[in-house]
C-alpha cells in the first residue's frame, strides 16, 4: 500500500511538471513556428500546429524592411557596456558594505532597497528634462547612463549578499602575505566569487537587453534605437504583423541563450549562494 502510495505520488508530481513544463514551453514553441510560417498561413482557422511549408520570408522580411543588424549591435553595445560598469561598481561597493561598518551604512541600504519599490516610470519627464540639458538624447550614452544607475542599488545587494558568504580570513590571510586590500580582492576573492559575478552580469544584461520605456523615450533617431524599440515598432494603429515580430523575438533570444550557455556552470551556484543576507 505505501509502495502504490509513493508510486502515486511520483506519478503526480511527474504529470504536475510535465504540465507546467508545457504551460512554460508551448509559448515559445508558438513564436517558433509563427515565425517560420508563410505570411497567408498565420490567421488561418483551425489552427495549424506545424506549418504545411517552412518558410524563411519573415527573417528575410525583417532584415529588408529595417535596419535590424543595426538595431542588435546598438542593444549589444549599450547591454554590454552597462552590464560592464554595473559589474566593476557593485563589486565594489558590496565588498564595502559586506566588510565594512560605517555612519550610514545601514541607511544606505535602506535607501538601496527603498529604490527598488519606486516605479522608474514616476520620474520619466524629470530624466527626459535631464537628458536633454546634458545634449544625450538620441544618444547611447544616456541608456548606457541610466540603465547604469537603475541597477547599480539592486545588483549591489545581490553582491553583498556573496561577499558575506565568503570568510573575510582569506583576503586577511592574502594581506598577510603582502597583498593590498585591493589585490586581495581582485586576486582571491574575485575568483571565489565567479559564480556571483556571473549571475549579476546575466541580470544586468538581461534587463537592459529587455528594457523598451527608456529607450523609447530617449531614443528616436533610427540609427541609435535599440532592439526592443524596432520590434515595438511592428505593432501600428491598423495591424500587428505578426510574422515580423516573432522572427525578431526569436532572434532577440539568441544573445542570451549565448549568454545563459557560456556561463551556465556558475549560473545555479551563483543564483543558489546569493541570497541576500542580512
Amino acid at each position: 500500500m505505501k509502495k502504490q502510495l509513493a508510486f502515486a505520488g511520483k506519478a503526480g508530481k511527474a504529470a504536475a511538471l510535465g504540465l507546467y513544463l508545457i504551460f512554460m514551453v508551448f509559448p515559445l514553441y508558438w513564436m517558433v513556428i509563427t515565425s517560420l510560417k508563410p505570411r497567408n498561413e498565420i490567421f488561418t482557422l483551425p489552427l495549424q500546429y506545424w506549418p504545411e511549408r517552412i518558410s524563411f520570408e519573415n527573417y528575410i522580411q525583417i532584415f529588408k524592411i529595417s535596419k535590424f543588424h543595426i538595431y542588435i549591435g546598438n542593444s549589444l553595445i549599450v547591454s554590454l557596456t552597462s552590464a560592464a560598469v554595473v559589474l566593476v561598481v557593485t563589486v565594489l561597493s558590496g565588498y564595502v558594505l559586506a566588510r565594512f561598518t560605517f555612519r550610514g551604512s545601514k541607511q544606505l541600504m535602506i535607501a538601496f532597497f527603498v529604490t527598488q519599490m519606486v516605479p522608474l516610470f514616476i520620474g520619466f519627464s524629470t530624466l527626459y528634462l535631464m537628458m536633454s540639458r546634458m545634449g544625450l538624447l538620441n544618444k547611447q550614452g544616456s541608456l548606457i547612463l541610466m540603465y547604469t544607475v537603475g541597477l547599480v542599488p539592486f545588483c549591489t545587494i545581490m553582491l553583498r549578499g556573496f561577499f558575506q558568504r565568503i570568510p573575510a580570513s582569506l583576503e586577511e590571510a592574502a594581506m598577510v602575505d603582502g597583498c593590498s586590500r585591493l589585490g586581495a580582492l581582485f586576486r582571491v576573492i574575485v575568483p571565489v566569487m565567479m559564480p556571483g559575478i556571473s549571475a549579476t552580469f546575466i541580470f544586468a544584461f538581461v534587463q537592459n537587453w529587455n528594457e523598451l520605456f527608456m529607450a523609447i523615450m530617449f531614443i528616436d533617431k533610427e540609427s541609435s534605437k535599440t532592439l526592443p524599440v524596432a520590434m515595438n515598432s511592428f505593432i501600428t494603429k491598423f495591424d500587428i504583423d505578426w510574422g515580423s515580430m516573432s522572427a525578431a523575438t526569436v532572434l532577440s533570444i539568441v544573445p542570451t541563450v549565448i549568454l545563459f550557455a557560456i556561463c551556465q556552470r556558475f549560473i545555479v551556484e551563483g543564483l543558489t549562494q546569493g541570497a541576500v543576507k542580512g
